[in-house]
């Protein structure tokens, strides 16, 4: 039973998992997923969007996800089911609505752990040129498909030591860029980062607020920790915190690291608006000017390596949510599986998918960016249902007990505005392609209706 008395599906022995994971396993696939030094690709965008306001961008970004976490918190505490909003929508909203929400976040777990696995394979390529970029990406598959395989918590303890490895190395750089700021003083104002460098102009709001559309994005990942809500030892409470706490370290960890690179950047936000090209290695070109090389290739390797221990995590989220999808017969039931508690044949199929199209975008100049332009509008589709999921079960069905305006309105409904205000600002491409993997959603979904029989639970 859940904490609100919504009964856990039941199942036999080869369709249960094992309860292993405590509160910082939990974390630790929260963290993995999202990489603690996640705004090193993006700084230059964001720097250059927001008129060298960055920091200001993540602190309003923390803001805007929060209202995501809390509704997470919200529901796991209603449903602590693996699937997490495949599962909330179902409850709340109906099963169709279910399959939509589990469907389209679906199209964000498996393509977002294939960009990782392709980042890792380029940085890899970077350092051993003489192997192609397309090996090391599936040699990185293959190596946390493996520790998935093995099981939930040797993943998570294996995890743990990469995480802090990153850790580590943000921490060097954080020590290493206060120790030039004192010495040589800051390229831009000591505020700058909160209040913009001025170099295009006066404060704009605007600015900042577009630029934290793609902010946003570093933050994926989080949602991921109520995926294993069947396999946490001590309630639902527990993912329920663990969720709100990883997005609040994640935000601070995001909002100390830009404030900082952006005191050390040399290069003004109007340069670098003016040529795009610098962008994407602004972070690491101001750490290689101000620094040195070194904290350079140690940022890069540490990149390099947590982008696939990221990709481990998602793809633990991906099976879960196949899992689930099939134990309530929208998928096939085969998926639902478990053997020793591990769901080993959704992990595997989620792995072939993901393997499938970091190899093809490995293989391509541009296989990157088609990657990357499509990978968000899965999580922000999922996220609005989830906040229906809110709004519906406490304050329409009144199933939570006495509503709270806030908690259950409030909340909720700010939470949609953000993420639907994120879509309507994604491309065209990520739009059509969101657009495209819904219609086939909804096919599956007619085919499959009627089909799934004592499989569907509840």
């Amino acid at each position: 039973m859940s904490d609100t008395g919504t009964a856990v599906p039941r199942a036999d022995e080869h369709h249960r998992l094992r309860r292993s994971l405590g509160f910082r396993d939990l974390v630790v696939y929260g963290l993995l997923f999202i990489a603690p030094m996640a705004p090193v690709g993006v700084f230059g965008t964001l720097d250059a969007r927001s008129h060298g306001a960055v920091a200001l961008v993540y602190v309003v970004a923390t803001v805007a996800m929060a209202f995501t976490a809390f509704s997470y918190a919200q529901m796991v505490r209603v449903v602590p089911q693996a699937g997490s909003v495949f599962a909330y929508a179902r409850v709340a909203l109906g099963k169709e609505a279910g399959f939509v929400a589990g469907w389209m976040a679906m199209l964000d777990y498996l393509l977002i752990p294939a960009v990782a696995y392709l980042f890792s394979g380029i940085a890899m390529e970077a350092l051993v040129p003489q192997v192609s970029r397309w090996v090391w990406t599936a040699l990185a598959v293959v190596v946390t498909t493996l520790l998935n395989l093995w099981g939930v918590r040797v993943a998570a303890r294996v995890g743990f030591l990469v995480l802090a490895m990153e850790i580590v190395v943000l921490l060097v750089f954080v020590v290493a860029a206060i120790v030039v700021l004192a010495r040589g003083g800051a390229e831009r104002g000591w505020l700058s980062p909160l209040s913009g460098d001025g170099s295009q102009g006066a404060f704009a709001l605007s600015a900042v607020v577009g630029a934290v559309s793609i902010a946003v994005l570093s933050y994926l990942g989080f949602d991921a920790i109520a995926s294993f809500a069947e396999e946490v030892t001590g309630g639902s409470q527990k993912v329920a915190r663990a969720v709100l706490f990883c997005l609040a370290l994640a935000g601070v960890l995001f909002v100390a690291q830009t404030y900082l690179v952006a005191l050390l950047q040399p290069v003004s936000s109007a340069e670098l608006a003016a040529d795009p090209a610098r962008q994407g290695s602004a972070f690491y070109d101001a750490v290689d000017v101000s620094v040195g090389t070194w904290l350079h290739d140690l940022v890069a390797v540490s990149k390099a390596i947590g982008a696939a221990f990221a990709a481990l995590a998602g793809q633990a989220a991906a099976g879960r949510l196949l899992f689930a999808m099939g134990r309530a017969g929208r998928l096939p039931r085969a998926l639902s599986r478990t053997d020793a508690g591990v769901p080993r044949v959704a992990l595997l199929c989620a792995a072939v998918v993901t393997l499938v199209a970091a190899v093809w975008a490995a293989r391509r100049d541009d296989g990157m960016d088609h990657l990357v332009s499509v990978v968000d509008i899965g999580a922000l589709t999922a996220f609005t249902l989830l906040h229906a999921s809110v709004l519906a079960w406490f304050a329409l069905r009144r199933r939570g007990g006495p509503v709270s305006w806030w908690r259950h309105v409030l909340v909720p409904v700010l939470g949609a505005a953000i993420t639907l205000a994120v879509i309507v600002e994604a491309s065209g491409a990520a739009q059509v392609v969101g657009a495209v993997w819904l219609a086939v959603g909804l096919v599956v979904l007619v085919v499959r209706r009627g089909r799934a029989g004592p499989a569907e639970e509840g």
